[in-house]
């Protein structure tokens, strides 16, 4: 969350990166049944979600990933999860 929150501000200049955290999130809702029956979104599951993104930050370690200048699939990936994490306000106890 700290290193990549900050990222969130880059949305007020970046539409494509808008677009591609907007996508990823779409992907990690449906992958963690974050929808209902009526097509309406359920909230994401904290523990889920965290357990998907440790997994996440484990594989990048394990090929030895860097984070670059501008924006990748993981900084988008990682990114997303940080927007649901807020909007979701999972840190909120």
């Amino acid at each position: 969350m700290t290193a990549f929150t900050p990222r969130l501000a880059e949305f007020a200049f970046e539409p494509g990166f808008v677009a591609a955290v907007d996508q990823h999130t779409a992907m990690l809702r449906e992958l963690l049944y974050a929808q209902g029956p009526e097509l309406a979104p359920w909230p994401v599951d904290r523990g889920e979600l965290s357990d998907y993104a440790l997994g996440f930050l484990d594989a990048l370690a394990e090929i030895g990933w860097r984070e670059p200048v501008g924006y990748d699939y993981a900084v988008t990936r990682l990114t997303a999860i940080c927007w649901l994490v807020r909007e979701q306000g999972l840190l909120k106890v």
